[in-house]
């Protein structure tokens, strides 16, 4: 969906970390909705797009992935995230597919969620595991203390 795509990669500018796409993505980088949702930080985003899930392993060899999955055994809390690692989102209706997820057991992440709900929102979901791989990192390089506008803090 372009407003997630969006969303995600607003998340992704403002966090220093790179954004991978692989298609088929169903609309074009350039659908207004992706630009609207991601504001004015679109353009200092770094993005790689992938034909398929094939081209990113050979693109990305060794690539270390945790993919989030609502059939994940694990917690995204579970796991100890490396700092060079990839998060790995499905799209918003289907997830990721079965056939990869079980040659991934091990690093299959889920966030709990309570009764019957089906997913989180893929924006939702991909900025909550994100920024769980930050903390563990330490949010290395991250800017940490915020400044107010007008008023100074006492």
């Amino acid at each position: 969906m372009p407003l997630n795509t969006g969303n995600i990669g607003r998340t992704c500018v403002a966090t220093n970390t790179r954004l991978h796409l692989i298609e088929p993505l169903g609309f074009h980088l350039s659908d207004k909705a992706v630009k609207r949702a991601g504001l004015d930080y679109w353009d200092k985003l770094d993005v790689t797009v992938y034909y398929d899930y094939q081209d990113f392993l050979d693109r990305n060899p060794g690539a270390r992935i945790y993919m989030a999955t609502t059939k994940a055994q694990q917690s995204y809390t579970d796991v100890a995230y490396e700092p060079d690692c990839y998060l790995m989102f499905g799209s918003e209706s289907r997830g990721i597919p079965e056939e990869i997820l079980v040659q991934h057991k091990e690093t299959c992440v889920r966030i709990p969620m309570w009764g019957d709900i089906r997913s989180l929102n893929l924006a939702n979901s991909a900025a909550i595991v994100l920024y769980e791989a930050l903390r563990q990192n330490g949010f290395e390089k991250m800017n940490r203390v915020g400044q107010l506008h007008r008023l100074e803090w006492s």
